[in-house]
């Protein structure tokens, strides 16, 4: 059973991730250039905003947050917004911006970036590794990427997951956590074009894989086998990320987005853009931290 945690109509909802210092729920409006705060326990709601699109949000261990911006990782806390700019990539660039990013188990923080203009082929991934003393040093991972998107680790650190929505698919690679190098990357799961495209995904406490299906109406729990074993069906078209949240890590939020839908879709779902949360029976994981 899916409920409506939070009726926030976003244009772009996306990236949601629980900080247990606080006991919020984060998430971006991308469109809308936003940042969202929400207290399931209170239903306090509040908004930050960026001034530029804003398209993931990560825990930092010094006690605020990363952003990422159209084409900068920033520095952020939920009274002055983006304050510090750490790194920038593609900024010559008006026809792309970051989407998805998160944390790998060392602390470095992933992003990958986007056309803008539908074209294919236009991204890339990187690696930030924000700790450096020199400043934060910026590696591309991955080149020719469509739409980058969601992005974990298997709990061991051999694995990592990823989704270039572009592809249909959730990839894997084999994942040095000393390092921070990838190698052998190869298709773990294909998604039917009848249900939806690959969006943004997270590992629970079982290393299953829950991915978001945009324009699928669904988010799915795959095996580390690749075995389809949950899915839980929405009310809205385009859900695209989840997140563990609660004190036992127990409750799946699940952002989504209005921007595709024309008129009539918007009539027919009131609800799109808002944030739902589920009760499917099993834990997820605290996310990692970005030093």
């Amino acid at each position: 059973m899916v409920d409506l945690a939070l009726d926030c109509q976003c244009e772009l909802g996306e990236g949601p991730i629980w900080d247990d210092r606080s006991g919020l729920l984060l998430f971006v409006d991308i469109n809308g250039h936003h940042v969202h705060s929400f207290e399931p326990s209170t239903g306090a709601h509040a908004i930050t905003g960026t001034g530029s699109f804003v398209s993931a949000i990560a825990l930092a261990s010094a006690g605020n947050y990363v952003v990422t911006l159209q084409h900068d990782v920033a520095r952020f806390d939920l009274e002055r917004g983006p304050w510090e700019r750490i790194a920038s990539v593609e900024s010559t660039r008006t026809d792309t911006r970051f989407n998805d990013g998160y944390v790998d188990p060392a602390g470095r923080f992933w992003a990958g970036t986007m056309s803008l203009t539908g074209k294919k082929t236009q991204g890339a991934l990187y690696r930030f590794d924000l700790a450096k003393p020199e400043g934060a040093r910026v590696t591309r991972m991955v080149e020719e990427v469509t739409t980058s998107n969601g992005i974990d680790w298997s709990s061991d650190g051999r694995l990592m997951y990823y989704v270039d929505t572009g592809t249909r698919r959730i990839d894997v690679f084999d994942f040095d956590a000393g390092t921070g190098a990838i190698s052998g990357r190869r298709p773990f799961v294909t998604i039917a074009e009848a249900d939806g495209k690959p969006d943004g995904l997270i590992l629970d406490a079982d290393d299953c894989i829950w991915v978001a299906l945009w324009q699928g109406s669904a988010v799915r729990r795959y095996s580390p086998s690749g075995k389809l074993v949950q899915q839980i069906d929405l009310p809205v078209s385009c859900p695209t990320k989840c997140a563990f949240g609660g004190a036992r890590l127990d409750e799946l939020y699940v952002t989504s987005a209005r921007a595709a839908l024309d008129a009539g879709q918007r009539a027919r779902e009131p609800h799109a853009g808002s944030l739902f949360v589920a009760r499917p029976g099993v834990n997820g994981r605290a996310p990692h931290r970005a030093r």
